[in-house]
């Protein structure tokens, strides 16, 4: 996502984006616990991290916008 994108969302997209984000991490955690084989592990340990910085780059952006 763009940082241009990023500044553009209005509270309630960021929201909505930060809920999206929390689900698709809990959905890739559920994934891990069902998957066998190291590549599969590896994979959806790769696609939970993406997610993580992601959220935690929108959380970052929310509390600044909240401290204006």
């Amino acid at each position: 996502m763009s940082k241009d994108y990023e500044d553009s969302l209005s509270l309630d997209e960021l929201n909505d984006r930060i809920a999206i984000l929390e689900g698709n991490i809990r959905q890739l955690i559920e994934q891990a616990a069902a998957a066998s084989g190291e590549n599969s592990e590896a994979r959806i340990a790769d696609r939970i991290n993406q997610q993580n910085d992601e959220l935690d780059r929108l959380l970052k952006i929310r509390e600044a916008r909240q401290k204006k």
